[in-house]
């Protein structure tokens, strides 16, 4: 993979509980050079999607197709030009298949998708789905949520409890020919860092907390997996996807690894090979040039002839003479700057340093503690009262054991333990639904 080489990820859906079918997507496309790393490099996508029957399923499959494949193909733009487009024309592909079939009309679907760069990470976003990143013992949240739960939130005032209406999405591609697309970065990269995008499969059943303490302390496949499985432990009522990215030594940002600026709009050509000749400003510095030539003359007799006094006709004369003086100067240096300016308008670029967006938009501690792993395990507990007996009692002992390390302030050992918990319960489910595959 090249300059990819360090990075470690792990991609998973589930159904979930209670759903019929996966709505959620995912995609992953990896460099395959040193080249294609500092131009693209790693791109991570997922979307949720939303209608009826296979509308959604559709929805958010044509999302992690066509994400990728625009991004690829307009690579050679800068990256947050090429990511907003390839939003976009991913969105314009689900409008028009939607308007294409009267089952499909409407369809629509989140998507989050996080571009990993030589100089950091960039996250294109629409709907509620989410871009984390853990560093140390903070997680922060890179995006932001387009749904009604999170604009109230943020305007309500301090102490109401009101309640708060949950799934309830302001913006979504699909339903609508054009789509705004949120750009947020790049955000510096440390080794170490791990980028976690989720549906609200997982960030709805599991906190921000739960999930910084286990994607910060376990490998990425051993914490898709856990993060999976805390869902389905607490009832995980939609389909859950995530994808755990840890960053390597070869990730991690480094100063003058791209120092060139990002352009943020396409130039726009221009209507003729050379610019117009700016012939108002010209205008204005020959009269100004003219009054200045004619006017101290004129001023200092008007002045003597009203018997004012030698000494403020002159300081008037001198006055009207140097302002017209630094008008003409003025508008000949604007005419020429005018005529040498390129045609159209100018392309606004972001520079090494700049950031998009206002991400992070929310920051937790995640820190091991005995509170927030009792947390987790009691609902590992609680999950246990539906099983059968023998699997009950495999569960419980499991439980027994994460509790233990806890109590003994090892952390780590417990973060592992609870994991070794949870993959039981997760094990059983997945017996079940096999179980009933087979009986039909």
């Amino acid at each position: 993979m090249g300059s990819g080489a360090t990075l470690d990820y792990c991609e998973l859906t589930d159904i979930g509980r209670r759903r019929a079918n996966n709505q959620d997507s995912k995609a992953v496309l990896a460099p395959w050079g040193k080249e294609q790393y500092r131009r693209r490099g790693w791109l991570f996508v997922v979307a949720d999607g939303m209608g009826a029957h296979a509308a959604g399923e559709m929805a958010s499959a044509l999302a992690v197709e066509h994400v990728p494949l625009a991004y690829e193909k307009t690579a050679a733009r800068s990256p947050p030009l090429a990511l907003k487009a390839s939003i976009e024309q991913a969105n314009a592909e689900i409008h028009s298949r939607g308007e294409s079939a009267i089952d499909m009309r409407g369809m629509g679907t989140t998507c989050t998708a996080l571009a990993l760069l030589p100089r950091g990470v960039l996250v294109g976003h629409v709907g509620d789905s989410r871009a984390y990143r853990i560093r140390g013992t903070t997680i922060d949240q890179l995006s932001r949520d387009h749904s009604l739960a999170w604009e109230m939130e943020a305007h309500r005032p301090p102490g109401a409890d009101d309640p708060i209406p949950k799934n309830i999405i302001t913006r979504s591609m699909g339903p609508h020919p054009q789509v705004a697309v949120d750009l947020e970065g790049p955000f510096p990269v440390d080794a170490g860092d791990v980028f976690l995008l989720c549906s609200d499969g997982l960030s709805g059943q599991v906190a921000d907390e739960e999930i910084g303490l286990l994607a910060g302390s376990l490998p990425p496949a051993e914490a898709a997996a856990a993060l999976v499985g805390l869902s389905l432990v607490r009832g995980a009522p939609d389909n859950v996807t995530v994808i755990v990215a840890r960053a390597g030594e070869n990730e991690a940002s480094r100063d003058g690894a791209d120092a060139a600026p990002w352009p943020l709009t396409d130039e726009a050509p221009a209507t003729s090979d050379r610019p117009p000749v700016p012939w108002g400003l010209l205008g204005v510095a020959a009269t100004s040039l003219l009054v200045a030539l004619v006017g101290y003359g004129g001023l200092t007799t008007a002045a003597s002839k009203a018997r004012i006094g030698d000494g403020l006709a002159d300081a008037l004369a001198f006055a009207t003479l140097a302002a017209m003086g630094l008008l003409f100067v003025g508008s000949l240096l604007a005419a020429f700057l005018g005529s040498i300016a390129p045609a159209g308008e100018g392309v606004r670029v972001l520079r090494p340093g700049a950031k998009l967006g206002g991400g992070p938009y929310r920051s937790y501690g995640c820190a091991a503690s005995a509170q927030l792993l009792e947390g987790i395990i009691a609902s590992v507990e609680s999950a246990a009262d539906g099983l059968s007996s023998r699997d009950r009692d495999r569960l419980l002992e499991a439980v027994a054991d994460a509790r233990k390390p806890v109590a003994a302030n090892d952390f780590s050992g417990a973060i592992r333990a609870t994991a070794a918990a949870i993959a039981i319960y997760r094990r059983v489910v997945e017996a079940a639904r096999s179980d009933e595959t087979a009986h039909g």
